[in-house]
């Protein structure tokens, strides 16, 4: 017979899993290579939205729940540079499977220390945790940049600017 406490401790944590409360690490995986802030390698959607971006509607990308995505200028289309407490301010949008609505630009995975991150036109795409859907306030904080439609692929070692200018902040973060 089973012990009465293991039997519902391991109901417990088939129901947390089963609601999501559970990230399991995959056979394989460093710990490095886990994805940060919560963001899974489940499928992830990037589409466009019309957006106010420092006064002006820009066309830009989002996650499939409206949450704007930026690039990071230093980011190479080799490795990103957003690890340690910049990717819990700024977390990696990660899936080893992304797919794109609306979307002109490719969508790719760089497999680097954030895990599967999904690209665009080689930039690692991110969310700002001060954002919500349909609101831009990363604009220019800590060379981050709202990802636009026509975002033009990385060539060489560094980012482009966006087409999307980039705006002072003005939002009082100097971290």
């Amino acid at each position: 017979m089973r012990h009465p406490k293991i039997v519902i401790a391991g109901i417990g944590v088939a129901l947390l899993a089963a609601a999501g409360g559970i990230t399991a690490a995959t056979t394989g995986t460093s710990a490095a290579a886990a994805p940060v802030a919560g963001h899974s390698s489940a499928a992830a959607t990037v589409r466009t939205a019309r957006v106010a971006v420092g006064g002006a509607i820009e066309t830009i990308l989002t996650t499939a729940t409206g949450q704007p995505l930026y690039y990071y200028q230093p980011d190479t289309a080799a490795k990103s540079f957003v690890t340690g407490n910049l990717a819990r301010l700024w977390p990696p949008l990660t899936s080893a499977a992304p797919a794109g609505m609306g979307v002109s630009g490719q969508l790719g995975v760089l497999n680097d220390v954030n895990g599967q991150q999904v690209t665009y036109n080689g930039h690692p795409l991110y969310t700002f945790i001060d954002d919500r859907a349909g609101q831009v306030t990363g604009q220019g904080v800590q060379n981050f940049f709202v990802a636009t439609a026509g975002l033009a692929p990385i060539t060489g070692g560094s980012a482009p600017a966006s087409t999307a200018s980039p705006a002072a902040p003005g939002n009082g973060y100097g971290y």
